[in-house]
């Protein structure tokens, strides 16, 4: 299975009903061994850092297997209005 980062943004898309995610992959060379992700849904309203991230997880069970690092960062749409770098 090759992993891209365009592969996890969508499924964090669709099955976390994320409205918006932040894919870069941190791996030298760009070599799909690891990647940090921003994820922002409703889907977390209420649930704490370590389900949250248990949710992701789970979303990307498959693509686990074929990662080497992965740093998630994930937020519910309010905590990213306050939190998100002002452009």
């Amino acid at each position: 299975m090759a992993v891209t980062s365009e592969h996890i943004r969508q499924k964090l898309v669709h099955e976390l009903a994320a409205v918006h995610v932040e894919v870069e992959d941190t791996s030298p060379n760009r070599c799909a061994a690891s990647f940090k992700v921003v994820v922002v849904s409703s889907q977390f309203e209420g649930k704490p850092l370590l389900q949250r991230h248990r949710m992701v997880n789970s979303c990307l069970s498959e693509e686990m297997k074929h990662i080497h690092a992965f740093e998630q960062k994930t937020l519910t749409p309010q905590q990213w209005e306050q939190h998100k770098p002002s452009q």
